[in-house]
């Protein structure tokens, strides 16, 4: 019997105990930098576990588990919860108004937690270090680097490779990877344009910023349209515009919110650039008597796998998991910082993705054509992983990776 098979053979000895978890978790979520409960829980768990524990970055924490010889390991799970009314129905719903783990951030704490409890009980069958790292703030993209600026780097073993994992809305069971891109760089950007005010009888005494704004919104589709080579993927949205607060009255200014999706840097550059040179472009044409404001927030790295390190992990699962649950899958368009914590160490990462969605369910509406409709999708209010196989396949998941470098005769 493989060591690998020997961990897993126990797995659903502890199912129970990781199913309360997820549960308790979801019940009691938590918004990003304030995951207090949320943290002191895991770290009360991974105490009992035999972790050494590291409080990093306000809310982060990281347990280390050193077992003799061998390269360390740095598993992530993200812990933080959204501003969303949950609306699932479940009997564990959200206690906290207007607060939701809709994300699937809850089932990422227990399935990592459950992997360092079956490592920690089979120490005969690895050996290394195995850091497991719960991230706060992972919807604001602030969790990662306030981790990085705390000294994390400093303060725990650098591992070898870093491992994390996404629940997605596609069939309970899969398990989804591919090497490079897998999620796309997103940067949001606030820009204020400037105009003169007056009433709005006399338009002639004004610049007018809401004529601008919409210029600079239709003038905007051309660098996806016209300035992106056709097969290249890039995504900008004007999400709003704001502008005035009555009808007879010009204000002085307009403001516009955009995001930016991207696989490549190159490119991201460019939409920035192109952003830039339009709204100046188009200030100026309009006799703007101020220069645009242009203001970065919530900016999220891309998210890319190192090919190698994705295909030491991909072949683990194949060679664990049943024919047909390991697939390729698609970039997601979708955000977010864990390559934050592997660049600021300097090493390779993998990140893949884990179905949750009612395998019934999911193939019911596949035949139908109507997945978009009935499976809710993260940041849903209607969010729900189905536990089952959820929560054994996800822990799985984490073990098989992290014995791909930590099993005996892996690190040969």
């Amino acid at each position: 019997m493989s060591a690998v098979q020997e961990i897993i053979d126990s797995l659903h000895e502890q199912l129970p105990w990781q199913s309360e978890l997820y549960q308790h978790f979801h019940r009691h979520p938590e918004l990003g930098l304030e995951e207090h409960d949320t943290s002191a829980r895991i770290a009360s768990e991974l105490g009992a576990l035999g972790y050494e524990i590291h409080k990093i970055g306000g809310t982060g924490i990281v347990g280390v588990l050193a077992n003799g010889q061998g390269p360390a390991v740095l598993a992530r799970a993200d812990i933080d919860a959204l501003p969303v009314t949950e609306n699932t129905g479940l009997d564990y719903s959200s206690t906290v108004e207007g607060v939701m783990h809709a994300c699937g951030h809850d089932m990422h704490i227990a399935t990592l937690l459950g992997a360092a409890r079956l490592l920690s009980e089979h120490k005969d069958a690895w050996t290394g270090t195995h850091i497991a790292l719960f991230q706060p703030a992972e919807e604001t993209a602030a969790g990662a680097k306030a981790m990085v600026a705390d000294g994390l780097v400093e303060k725990i073993p650098k591992p070898v490779v870093a491992l994390a994992q996404h629940m997605m809305p596609v069939e309970a069971g899969k398990i989804g990877t591919t090497a490079g891109p897998i999620l796309s760089a997103g940067d949001s950007l606030r820009i204020t344009v400037y105009g003169r005010g007056a009433h709005g009888s006399m338009p002639h005494n004004s610049v007018d910023p809401v004529v601008l704004a919409s210029s600079i919104v239709l003038k905007l589709q051309t660098i996806v349209s016209r300035e992106t080579r056709p097969g290249q993927f890039a995504v900008l949205t004007v999400g709003a515009v704001n502008a005035g607060s009555t009808a007879n009255i010009i204000p002085d200014r307009a403001q516009l919110l955009l995001n930016i999706r991207t696989y490549d840097p190159a490119l991201r550059q460019h939409v920035i650039d192109s952003i830039e040179r339009i709204v100046r472009g188009e200030c100026a044409a309009a006799g703007s008597p101020q220069e645009p404001d242009f203001e970065f927030y919530d900016q999220f790295p891309l998210t890319s796998n190192d090919a190698a390190s994705n295909e030491k992990v991909t072949k683990a699962f194949e060679g664990h998991f049943a024919e047909g649950q390991v697939y390729q899958t698609d970039p997601a368009t979708a955000s977010e910082d864990f390559s934050t914590i592997p660049d600021a160490f300097g090493v390779p990462y993998v990140y893949w993705t884990v179905g949750c969605a009612d395998p019934e369910t999911y193939q019911a509406a596949l035949a139908e054509g109507t997945v978009a409709s009935k499976i809710p999708a993260n940041h849903s209010p209607f969010f729900a992983p189905v536990i089952n196989p959820t929560l054994e396949t996800a822990t799985r998941t984490q073990v098989v990776a992290a014995l791909a470098y930590l099993g005996h005769g892996a690190q040969g």
